[in-house]
């Protein structure tokens, strides 16, 4: 439960530092509450110190949403506690930094929740299998045990449309939730799951220790295109409709910190990136700060450089919740996600973007 403990003292260290920042600006706190022109927006991670989400620390880091005139509260959410995509559909945040295909699971519901900034084009997962599993496909899930975030959560729906894809139901295989980090490590490590769909830095703790290896590669946009069928838009900013309509300046501050990001990202390596994350992210009880170097250089291709939603993204997301049996072809796309914020963003600093820009039909 190492991993447990860290992600909470991150937690606790980042609403530290969000309310001392809150506090010097002279805000009064509130969601979207600004004083002095300086609004406050809360903002959940959906595991701050994973790589996949490493955008929002990183942003905090370099300084970019205090120099686009934001206050950015980060918290993270936990194991066994509510989900970022949750925490803010229900007002508890403002936005969350959650997967993309959310919002069409709350659209499903009959909830308007919108993607206004898109971090990758890939889940930058990789299902792990235990050394003697036999899995090299998913295909092999038959009779077999697979770990997931959670029930219901993103990585389940990944791993219900793989197997779909190669004809097997949910009653051929067994699901199970796992966690992340530490929890993943122990279930492979104990044969409680063949197989479990994680990401780095536990990628890496895993081959490291010669407990499992990569049997799918989900994690770059190489991988996910071939194995999902096309480019597959995960790590972003969610937000509810109504609250993005009435916090437009907020959400545009957001957006132009992370767009700025994403290009710096771009144009650094594993290494810069590492030195500029806080230390017990990159180097902990599963990895160390090499592992990680290592580990994100393999699957930087995950990240889009410019923040837009890419061409195709919505609709590959919208067949694998289908499949999966979450959604039906009815699901208006064109609501699920905007590019006027980071059209705006990348305008404003004068950004050569390069990701063909999705349509309304996705």
């Amino acid at each position: 439960m190492l991993k447990r403990s860290a992600v909470i003292a991150s937690t606790l260290a980042l609403a530290t530092l969000g309310a001392a920042t809150a506090c010097s600006s002279g805000s009064s706190g509130g969601s979207g509450s600004a004083q002095g022109g300086v609004p406050t927006v809360r903002l959940m991670v959906g595991g701050i110190d994973k790589q996949i989400y490493l955008p929002y620390q990183l942003a905090q880091n370099l300084g970019f949403y205090k120099k686009y005139g934001v206050n950015v509260v980060l918290s993270t959410e936990l194991d066994g506690g509510i989900g970022a995509e949750d925490a803010m559909a229900s007002g508890q945040v403002d936005m969350a930094g959650a997967w993309y295909n959310h919002t069409i699971d709350f659209q499903v519901k009959g909830k308007a929740v919108e993607d206004i900034v898109q971090l990758s084009g890939a889940p930058g997962e990789r299902i792990m299998c235990a050394n003697g599993s036999g899995v090299h496909s998913a295909a092999d899930f038959k009779g077999k045990t697979i770990g997931v975030t959670d029930l219901g959560s993103g990585t389940d729906t990944l791993v219900k449309f793989l197997a779909a894809q190669k004809g097997l139901k949910t009653g051929d295989f067994t699901r199970i939730g796992v966690g992340a980090g530490a929890t993943v490590v122990a279930a492979l490590k104990n044969h409680k799951a063949d197989c479990a769909i994680t990401t780095q830095p536990t990628v890496a703790a895993l081959e490291k220790k010669n407990i499992a290896y990569s049997a799918i590669d989900l994690a770059t946009t190489t991988g996910a295109s071939g194995a999902l069928g096309g480019m597959w838009p995960a790590a972003g900013v969610l937000a509810r409709t109504d609250w993005v309509n009435s916090h437009k300046d907020a959400a545009q501050k957001v957006v132009d910190a992370l767009v700025a990001t994403m290009h710096w990202i771009n144009t650094h390596s594993a290494a810069d990136i590492a030195d500029n994350l806080p230390p017990a992210f990159v180097s902990n009880a599963l990895v160390t700060k090499a592992d990680y170097i290592t580990a994100l250089t393999q699957d930087k291709g995950q990240f889009l450089p410019d923040g837009i939603m890419p061409a195709g993204g919505p609709k590959t997301s919208l067949a694998t919740e289908i499949l999966a049996g979450n959604a039906t072809s009815s699901v208006n796309l064109g609501t699920t996600f905007t590019n006027e914020f980071v059209t705006a963003a990348n305008k404003l600093e004068g950004f050569t973007t390069t990701t063909t820009p999705a349509g309304a039909n996705g």
